[in-house]
């Protein structure tokens, strides 16, 4: 009895150290002798790295994979056998002789090899501390000598340390690849990689379509990416037959990735703890202007504008009609054209992402002046900048149209254009003077004046307690102005000196800053250039126009500042910035779930109403698009740039003006074509906005497959078709009302009707908002869009109609 006690117990012993042996994870070397089983896993040197098998999702099939063994649930870093999954848990991994890595299925067959060509008389596989698996020979020392490597066979994810380019020799080209879905880690249809045509750059690319370029290399980055020198170190290795880019992390403690997902969007993640997990701290692209040539051949892209296309200076739009339709695909071409016989110049353009550089040549010695030397000798040459802004060596050339262009405020560079003598001459120099001396003596009599009416109404405060006076209309309206000043050292002061670092937008106006007064108020300045003309009569329109209004819904004026040739409006500060930057973003469009939507839509329909019935004076605003929509710290929308807005009195509702100003794609038609503005006009431009927020893509530039329709003609081609959620941003799928969605996109299709009597009053629109009623039928919208004509006033020629019209693009500024 006592033996066989032992016995048991023995037994037991060994089954436990088996079970140990058989999960144990302290290994991270596989010889032809040892097997890696299904269950098992193989650790780096310090545990840092770990491989194993796994199953995505819920998928059953089986991989193998690598990932963080120090981070919990760590997303898979890389997978060997990607398009070749196990059916069953009973793979192996294992190391034949002559040298070959290979994994077997339950029925000894092999379903994946590393299918090495050269051979090792004791192979070894490893995981390296840096997370490559390589398979080498036991006793080389040679610490790259490998016969064959995982990170030469990237998947979605790269890591700081692996080699990103291409090898003509050795035929490895080591790029990522999107995974086909969550369960399932085949290639899928979006890659990454770095071209090896002209100067290296890196392009995404969806099938054969080009979604995103970071710039030619610069020698300290890849131009248009952003600057994280600070976190890693970057090189680029090239010679005749290679090509690849590098990064390592400064700190080897951070654990950091890059991912490219199946949207085609590259997220940089840094595992922070336990508690905060992995933090993104960049994307790429980061916003609309990253999409590949939105904007066309010399056309390029900001931001902060709208439209956020435009045409370089000394360039016009190639196709006029299709520009202002929001059609920017044909680009731009130079005002004057080159004449190389007569002698070219260049014109320097700063601030910039360079453009595609397919098509270029470069020299790694030449000076700068050299470029322009050679360029000119070269008719076809169109542009030179400077090859490596860290050493200030050596030229890249261009030699067809400038492409995928975007203005940059920080790590832009600077590029060369070639253009027509005609272009430097002292004529234009004289233009250009003059005009910056007229706009000088406008900012000085404009500051003459206002000084003059604030020392008028403080004598007449002193003569009068009440400050009620006679007077006309506009009399009574000035009288009753009550707007701080401040002072410009405390201005300077809470800007930082006007810091770049503190310059959070740009627009016509003039620039715009972020500041803190100096008992915490944080603070938006809007600057008025010296040289913005159209700034001069918004400055003066919005003092007059919103000082007194008080709205939750209304960005707040909260005083100007008038001294020396400087003027400028100081608002509040939006932390979260303007809709159109979080809208139109496929990351960040993610902070917005169904219901702050609906209580975005409510607040600008709230304010706007605020403006038609409710304040002091009948205003309309003539410019409401998502960039004027500003976003406070909770998400609540704040209407802001009330720059060409237009207040009525008493029973006044509409006006008629020859000077259209606005934003196409906003404008209501009766406004667009015939100048006639009135409350009605703001309750088309609210419409398209609802459509924007509700749908997530913009009105102007929208298109989809064949239809050839605007935002507004395919929400009505849905309406008509009983098939309104079709429309809905796939983002809001499962936090959507779907009752409360179709309602709003219904109410949006009223307010964007063809005729102003059919759209209903703000007033309508709230009480539509939040009840059940019943909607009416909604009509055809205006400037429904279809093939390349624009539906009307019963007319077929309002292209032609719009080009007469002066169109001026208001821009975003208080931020």
């Amino acid at each position: 009895m006592e033996k066989s006690i032992k016995d048991v117990a023995f037994l037991l012993l060994l089954s436990f150290l088996l079970s140990i042996l058989k999960n144990s994870t302290a290994i991270d070397i596989i010889t032809t002798t040892q097997i890696l089983r299904d269950g098992s896993t193989l650790v780096s040197s310090e545990g840092t790295f770990e491989l194993g098998f796994f199953s995505p999702g819920n998928s059953k099939n089986r991989y193998v994979g690598i990932w963080y063994k120090k981070v919990p649930n760590s997303a898979v870093l890389l997978v060997l056998n990607r398009e070749i999954p196990l059916r069953s848990t009973s793979g192996m991994l294992k190391v034949i002789e002559p040298g070959h890595l290979v994994l077997m299925n339950d029925t000894n067959n092999v379903v994946w090899s590393s299918n090495t060509s050269r051979i090792a008389q004791t192979p070894i596989v490893q995981l390296l501390e840096s997370g490559n698996l390589v398979l080498k020979e036991a006793n080389d020392d040679n610490a790259e000598n490998f016969l064959w490597q995982s990170f030469d066979y990237l998947s979605d994810t790269y890591l700081p340390g692996m080699d990103f380019g291409w090898n003509s020799a050795t035929g490895v080209e080591n790029s990522l690849s999107s995974w086909t879905s969550n369960e399932d880690p085949a290639p899928g249809d979006i890659i990454f990689y770095l071209d090896p045509t002209g100067y290296p750059q890196a392009f995404i690319k969806r099938g054969a379509v080009t979604i995103y370029r970071m710039g030619p290399w610069n020698g300290l980055r890849f131009s248009g990416a952003p600057d994280v020198s600070s976190t890693f170190t970057h090189t680029l290795f090239m010679n005749k037959s290679t090509a690849y880019y590098r990064e390592d992390s400064i700190d080897k403690s951070v654990i950091s990735r890059a991912t490219l997902n199946q949207s085609g969007v590259i997220q940089r993640w840094v595992w922070v703890d336990q508690t905060r997990g992995w933090v993104i701290f960049l994307t790429l692209p980061t916003d609309n202007c990253d999409t590949y040539k939105m904007c066309g051949a010399y056309g390029t892209c900001y931001i902060g504008n709208s439209p956020a296309c435009g045409c370089l200076s000394r360039f016009v739009p190639k196709d006029p009609e299709s520009w202002i339709k929001g059609d920017w695909s044909n680009g731009c071409i130079r005002r004057t054209p080159l004449n190389c016989q007569k002698g070219d110049v260049f014109l320097k353009y700063s601030n910039i992402k360079l453009p595609d550089s397919q098509y270029s040549t470069y020299n790694e010695s030449m000076t700068l002046r050299e470029c322009k030397v050679e360029c000119l000798k070269d008719c076809s040459c169109t542009a030179y900048a400077q090859l490596d802004i860290n050493r200030m060596s050596g030229c890249l050339f261009w030699f067809r149209d400038l492409i995928d262009i975007r203005a940059m405020s920080s790590d832009g560079q600077d590029i060369y254009i070639r253009m027509a003598s005609s272009e430097s001459d002292s004529k234009g120099k004289k233009k250009i003077l003059t005009a910056t001396l007229t706009s000088l003596m406008g900012v000085v009599l404009l500051g003459l004046s206002l000084m003059l009416y604030f020392w008028k109404r403080s004598k007449r405060k002193k003569n009068d307690p009440t400050g009620r006076t006679g007077g006309s209309h506009s009399e009574s309206r000035n009288k009753h102005l009550d707007l701080p000043l401040f002072d410009l050292t405390t201005i300077t002061k809470a800007t930082n000196k006007f810091s770049i670092d503190n310059k959070i937008g740009e627009g016509g106006f003039g620039p715009v800053y972020k500041g803190m007064l100096e008992e915490g108020q944080d603070i938006a300045v809007k600057r008025l250039s010296k040289t913005s003309m159209q700034g001069l009569d918004e400055f003066k329109n919005e003092v007059i126009c919103i000082a007194k209004l008080q709205h939750r819904n209304l960005v707040r004026l909260l005083g100007c500042c008038i001294q020396g040739e400087e003027m400028m409006l100081i608002y509040e500060y939006m932390p979260n910035k303007s809709l159109d930057l979080i809208i139109f973003d496929q990351t960040k469009s993610r902070l917005l779930d169904w219901h702050k939507r609906f209580q975005i839509v409510n607040g600008i329909a709230r304010g706007l109403m605020y403006l038609h019935q409710d304040s002091r004076l009948r205003i309309i605003h003539r410019d409401l698009k998502a960039s004027n929509v500003l976003l406070d710290a909770d998400m609540n929308p704040k209407i802001s740039d009330f720059g060409i807005a237009r207040s009525f009195g008493g029973n006044e509702i509409e006006d008629k003006t020859n000077r259209v100003v606005g934003t196409y794609g906003y404008m209501s038609p009766e406004y667009a074509v015939h100048g006639r503005f009135s409350v009605k006009s703001d309750v088309f431009s609210f419409g398209v906005l609802v459509l924007e927020i509700v749908s997530g893509k913009r009105n102007s530039g929208f298109s989809r497959g064949d239809e050839h329709l605007n935002l507004l003609g395919h929400a009505w081609t849905l309406y008509k078709e009983g098939r309104l959620l079709e429309l809905v941003d796939a983002y809001l799928c499962d936090s959507a009302n779907l009752s409360e969605v179709q309602r709003m996109i219904h109410v949006g299709l009223l307010c964007v009707q063809q005729r102003p009597d059919d759209r209903p009053s703000m007033t309508t629109v709230i009480a539509m908002l939040s009840n059940e009623g019943v909607l009416p039928q909604a009509n055809q919208p205006g400037f429904f869009t279809e093939g390349d004509g624009i539906v009307n006033e019963g007319t077929t020629s309002t292209n032609e109609a719009c080009s007469t019209n002066e169109i001026t693009i208001t821009k975003l500024e208080a931020r």
